[in-house]
């Protein structure tokens, strides 16, 4: 059985011995999908991903993002300029997400179609 350590964060004895844990590890909660999503279509400064995720706090993005970049999904580049500008990209390993998320994106609209032909069907 494999085992990996869950990040420079995580207590030392926190362990994972599944796949699915590791990812959902990484990727889980309830933003960060979507964030990956949004930048899966290019470079965003912070406002702009904000208009992105409306529902979201800008501290709940903060915390997201800085998790997503400390995990290696995610760059932050800050430019000398006043005022200062913020961009996050995709790194390589968040780039290798991009199935995933596709395919949680496919699963998802299939799920609240369904749902809204469930409800249209027991409204008749």
């Amino acid at each position: 059985m494999d085992t990996v350590s869950a990040g420079p964060d995580a207590p030392p004895q926190h362990w994972i011995a599944c796949p699915v844990e590791a990812t959902l590890d990484v990727i889980g909660g309830r933003w960060k999908g979507v964030i990956l999503y949004h930048l899966m279509k290019g470079t965003l400064r912070f406002n702009a991903l904000r208009r992105e995720l409306p529902n979201v706090t800008q501290r709940m993005l903060t915390l997201q993002l800085r998790e997503l970049e400390r995990d290696g999904l995610v760059r932050r580049t800050v430019y000398a300029e006043v005022p200062p500008k913020v961009e996050y990209d995709l790194t390589e390993s968040g780039r290798s997400l991009e199935p995933l998320i596709h395919a949680m994106r496919a699963w998802g609209k299939n799920w609240m179609e369904m749902q809204a032909a469930s409800k249209r069907d027991a409204a008749a």
